[in-house]
Order: structure tokens, then sequence, then C-alpha cells
């Protein structure tokens, strides 16, 4: 469990990526597998990532260029960071964990370049088997890992997912189903034959794009 949360590389952040080469700050860099996945396929300028987790913390040391092993709630980054200079800010499954993400968005939005763009991954809480349990079961009961993680404070659908990456004044991009589908796989002939119109139901989880113009 512990390895799945802090060592795993998000490779659906890929196809979103900014063009050039990129300067990349992650909040909640884990041990840095998805920047070092990044570094595999892209040319990469400068890494940081802020990770409250000790041991990974330690691990992400040994690759990115800086590490501020912090709370990236409370840690002021943006005072070490000159405005405009990276052009890749990445957010995944950490703003959930959040008193108040938007105040952490806002503040961070303004590192970006032109061109440059917040990737953040959210747990989608319309997702239909949270639905079903709830509604049928009346179970609302918090798990070690997943959408009820016990850690989340914020819950969020497509609608507020989206306004959380754009209240610090970006445009939105992107917003999509995390979940990268096989061709045959049952969901995704069901979405496509409601022309996506079940995403918002069948999605666990948002990746959001939004850009600085």
């Amino acid at each position: 469990m512990r390895e799945r949360y802090f060592a795993t590389a998000r490779k659906e952040v890929l196809p979103y990526l900014p063009e050039g080469p990129l300067r990349i700050l992650e909040l909640g860099c884990g041990a840095g597998s998805t920047i070092n996945l990044i570094r595999q396929n892209r040319q990469v300028d400068w890494t940081g990532g802020l990770e409250l987790d000790d041991e990974a913390a330690v691990e992400a040391e040994k690759t990115l260029d800086k590490v501020w092993h912090v709370n990236v709630e409370t840690y002021p980054v943006e005072n070490e960071i000159e405005k405009g200079s990276v052009n890749l800010i990445l957010c995944l499954d950490v703003l959930e964990h959040l008193v108040d993400p938007w105040s952490v968005v806002k503040r961070i939005s303004p590192l970006l370049a032109p061109g440059g763009r917040l990737i953040i991954s959210l747990p989608n809480i319309r997702n239909w088997k949270f639905i079903r349990r709830l509604l049928f079961k009346g179970d609302f009961h918090y798990q070690d890992a997943g959408l009820l993680d016990r850690t989340h404070l914020r819950f969020f659908v497509r609608d507020t997912a989206i306004e959380l990456a754009e209240c610090g004044g970006l445009d939105l991009a992107v917003c999509a189903d995390a979940r990268q589908y096989k061709p045959f796989e049952f969901r995704k002939l069901l979405l496509a034959a409601t022309f996506g119109g079940l995403t918002d139901l069948i999605a666990k989880q948002y990746i959001v794009v939004a850009e600085r113009r």
C-alpha cells in the first residue's frame, strides 16, 4: 500500500505535457517516480518537489534537483521560486487531502510561464459505485485507500474539479477520465455508445489540465 501511494509513476499525465523543455514542480512528489517517468520521455531542465513523508522525500532527493521536505499546504514554496519560471506543475492525488486546496492552487499558479500547465488528479465522488453504495446500502464508511480514503478532506465532481484548477487564473485545457481503458473493455465501449454521456458516473478519477495563456 505504501509503495503504491509513493512510488507509482502516473503515466496518464504524459499526453497532457506542455511543449518544449520542461521545468517541473510537483506537490506531493512521493519518491519522484512520475517526474522520473517524464524525464525518460521528454527533455527536462529542472525538477522540484514537495513531500511530507520522510522515506519518500529521501528517495526523491536521489533524482530531483530540489526537494522540500514540508507540508505542501503550509509551506510558501512560491517565495523560493520565481514567478513564471516553471512550465509544469503536478498535483496528483494530493489536493483532496488538504484543508484549503483552493488557496494552494492560487498560490502556485503564478509560478507558471505562458503556455505552462497545471495538471491535477482528483477522485470523482459521483462515481456510480459510490452512489449505489450510498443510496442502497447507506454506506459511507471511510477506508484505507480509494475514493473514501480516510485522509480525504475534500470531495469533487467534474465541475468543482474544474473550478479548483481554474481558481488561480488559469484556463481549462482538458478534463478527462484518468483511467486509460483497453480497446475492447466494456466501460470503453459503453462510453463510446453513449458518446461519453456516462463519463461522470464511470470515472473514478479526473485528470484536469489548466493552462496559462
